[in-house]
């Protein structure tokens, strides 16, 4: 091939679109909106606004609702690398962020997912991730009632830990950054305590900016936090309702990556957003949930202690002495 050619081929040839140079990999419901929304203020950074669930979007346990069958066939988002269709979509979530210094995306569940690290590996091998932890009980028990907020609850705590595996797994963080640790190195794996972040957004902050190589930047803790958690103030009453609000909800995420929405879809959209707009809002109105019981506190102690067995010792941190009644 003549040079000419190779050049005119290559002025053609579609533009390869960047991907995310780090990630904050989870845990939910442990201050990852607020350190998203943080860090999207740093004049050298841009994140999508939406959390992205690309490498784990075909895990049944992280995204029960990603899944869906249609005329008995299971329909699945395919984020495997020789899956074109969903390697496309998943940079196009990137798209105008070609100038900015580091590009950065946020999908809370791949902690918990056994596939996600492996694959994070092999399609972004210089991409630096960053989790967030906090006290596994609590945290379980705010994803609970966040599950109630979305409409997708309507047990009591003690029946949803029975039925959504994801809660229990939310809180398991030892696996999780061993997962991830073996598969992309200690050094591109940064873990901040939701306690710490908390009692020192700044310093937490600083040692994120750091950890990426960014120049430091100056927070406001009066306007750090996002995505405050609201309880309700008659839970029974929520969770009633909610009996109707899961109808309106069931197929928000089933088309997460793309997909023609018929006309009975629209609709449900519709009636969605309605939904969250006007009638949840009468329900999540306190700060503060309600107290959990003695014993199901006692028993996630016991058994989230147990799955986060060696967390102290791999972040060489006292986790027993920050979160009280966890031996880990």
């Amino acid at each position: 091939m003549h040079e000419d050619e190779a050049a005119n081929l290559a002025l053609h040839e579609p533009r390869r679109l960047r991907g995310p140079d780090f990630i904050i990999g989870g845990a939910p419901k442990c201050g990852t909106t607020s350190l998203h929304f943080i860090l999207d203020q740093h004049p050298d950074v841009a994140l999508p606004t939406d959390e992205v669930h690309f490498f784990d979007a075909d895990d049944p346990v992280s995204h029960p609702d990603f899944l869906r069958v249609e005329d008995g066939a299971l329909k699945w988002w395919d984020p495997r690398s020789a899956a074109e269709d969903s390697q496309r979509w998943y940079a196009e979530r990137f798209r105008g962020f070609g100038e900015i210094g580091l590009i950065g995306e946020d999908s809370t569940t791949y902690l918990m997912s056994e596939v996600a690290a492996k694959r994070i590996a092999q399609q972004l091998p210089e991409a630096k991730v960053i989790f967030m932890l906090r006290h596994p009980v609590r945290r379980a028990y705010s994803q609970y009632w966040h599950l109630v907020k979305t409409s997708r609850a309507v047990e009591s705590f003690e029946q949803a830990l029975v039925r959504y595996p994801q809660i229990m797994l939310g809180s398991s963080y030892a696996a999780g950054l061993k997962r991830f640790i073996d598969a992309l190195g200690r050094d591109r794996v940064h873990i901040c305590l939701f306690e710490d972040f908390r009692n020192d957004i700044q310093g937490c902050v600083d040692a994120v900016t750091g950890f990426l190589g960014l120049e430091p930047m100056q927070i406001d803790p009066e306007r750090a936090w996002f995505n405050r958690t609201k309880y309700p103030s008659a839970p029974r009453v929520h969770r009633l309702a909610n009996h109707v609000g899961r109808k309106l909800v069931r197929g928000r995420y089933n088309r997460h990556m793309g997909g023609e929405a018929g006309l009975g879809r629209r609709v449900e959209n519709k009636l969605h957003y309605w939904w969250f707009a006007h009638v949840n809002p009468r329900f999540m109105n306190v700060d503060r949930p309600p107290e959990m019981r003695e014993g199901t506190r006692q028993y996630l102690e016991q058994h989230l202690s147990a799955r986060n067995a060696g967390l102290s010792q791999l972040l060489e941190r006292d986790l027993d002495a920050l979160w009280p009644g966890m031996r880990c």
